[in-house]
């Protein structure tokens, strides 16, 4: 197991690019099981998440290949149903196979998903959204097995909170279903909207993109295609709180700047410099950061994602700020911490109440789940001395090459093993 050493307080200045965005890759291709053919997926970024759906998916008995940043991915040989315990455990995102597998074969048994321990995260909104459609589903030693007698139909589906994978289960569930589909209070994140692409230009008939109400007309049966991932915005999001808590200023290509609205309103808030052009975003810090409040909401609210990462940004700032966490409930097991390298913050129920300091202080810190990685990253950069980060496998999850990049931007930051 590898721990990441950084040694902060070290402004940072440089250009680096944006890979693409893991929670549209996983989607992309797990949409390639519901016909058989060659697809091609552009800009995939190479991460434990990605490999893990596609061993996924070779589990299943396609085929797959990368050059580059592009996969190649045939999926005529596909002849299993089960998705393995084994294979799941580690990714929540792994039961984005159950609509393309019911959808296309008329059964799947796809174990229970995990991945990081931010909450409940169930996956009631995919059972009943299927259920709807006419599969009969049961729950046993962990799985789910799932059965269609002839073929799914569409059915209208509400969603009491808008959930990003219900909404793209049902939504891949839906395009090979008999008749009309529709998903209310579905989820609007850009992923989902380039999943809808993606279905597209297979062939399905999809009314609604980017917007909460999804209106899908079943077709008989659809064609690979080739697709490109949207860029990462999670990932640029953590580069330009980093540039904020370090200092310096920097250039991030290959983004899309109107994927994060509520983000870079904040950072210019807070007092750093964000100048936006059509694919990357420049960031610069010419003084104190300003203390400002946030509250996570589904899209196009401040993103869940980049929660952790922003507080590390307010232990540094000028005065007192409110981070109130409306997502996740466990969302705040990198506080303790962050409290280990001297920030002052306080957590009243789902809110963090943070205290700004000058500086923090290097120190020895465990990751807990993927975005709490990236914020001890993010607070290593700012601190000053040495900070060792240990279980940074789950920064691999989401994070392509981040030493590199780093580098780039000229960190000091390297790999131990522990």
């Amino acid at each position: 197991m590898d721990k990441l050493i950084i040694e902060g307080a070290r402004k940072l200045h440089g250009e680096i690019r944006i890979s693409g965005a893991k929670n549209a890759a996983l989607p992309l291709i797990a949409a390639t099981l519901l016909t058989p053919g060659w697809h091609v997926i552009h800009n995939v970024p190479d991460l434990r998440d990605t490999r893990t759906i596609l061993a996924l998916l070779e589990s299943l008995g396609a085929v797959w290949k990368r050059k580059g940043d592009a996969l190649t991915i045939n999926t005529e040989t596909v002849n299993n149903l089960e998705a393995s315990y084994d294979l799941v455990k580690t990714m929540r995102a792994s039961i984005l196979v159950l609509g393309p597998l019911v959808a296309r074969m008329g059964k799947a048994r796809v174990s229970l998903p995990g991945g990081c321990a931010i909450g409940a995260r169930p996956i009631d909104f995919h059972l009943q959204g299927l259920t709807k459609m006419g599969a009969r589903l049961d729950l046993e030693d962990g799985y789910v097995n799932a059965f269609v007698d002839n073929y799914l139909s569409g059915a209208h589906i509400y969603f009491d909170v808008p959930s990003v994978t219900g909404t793209e289960n049902i939504l891949m569930a839906s395009v090979l279903a008999k008749g009309i589909t529709v998903i209310k209070n579905a989820a609007r994140e850009p992923e989902v909207g380039n999943l809808v692409d993606m279905l597209i230009a297979m062939g399905a008939d999809i009314e609604g993109k980017d917007t909460d109400r999804l209106i899908i007309h079943g077709v008989k049966s659809l064609k690979p295609a080739e697709v490109t991932t949207i860029p990462d915005r999670i990932e640029t999001g953590t580069y330009l709180v980093a540039v904020g808590a370090a200092g310096g200023e920097a250039t991030l290509t290959n983004c899309n700047p109107n994927h994060l609205p509520a983000l870079t309103e904040k950072l210019r808030a807070a007092g750093l410099i964000i100048k936006e052009s059509e694919s990357s975003i420049f960031v610069s810090r010419p003084s104190k950061v300003q203390s400002i409040d946030i509250k996570t909401l589904p899209y196009p609210g401040f993103p869940t994602d980049l929660q952790a990462q922003l507080m590390v940004l307010m232990t540094v700032s000028n005065g007192l700020s409110v981070i109130t966490e409306t997502i996740f409930e466990n969302r705040f097991m990198h506080v303790a911490e962050l409290k280990r390298m001297g920030a002052e913050i306080r957590i009243n129920g789902n809110s963090a109440i943070v205290k700004g300091i000058k500086q923090l202080k290097g120190a020895q810190v465990m990751a807990t789940d993927l975005r709490a990685s990236a914020s001890l990253v993010v607070a290593g950069l700012a601190a000053k001395g040495v900070t060792e980060i240990s279980r940074i496998y789950h920064l691999e999850r989401g994070y392509e090459d981040m030493v590199g990049k780093l580098r780039a931007l000229g960190a000091r930051v390297h790999k131990e093993k522990e």
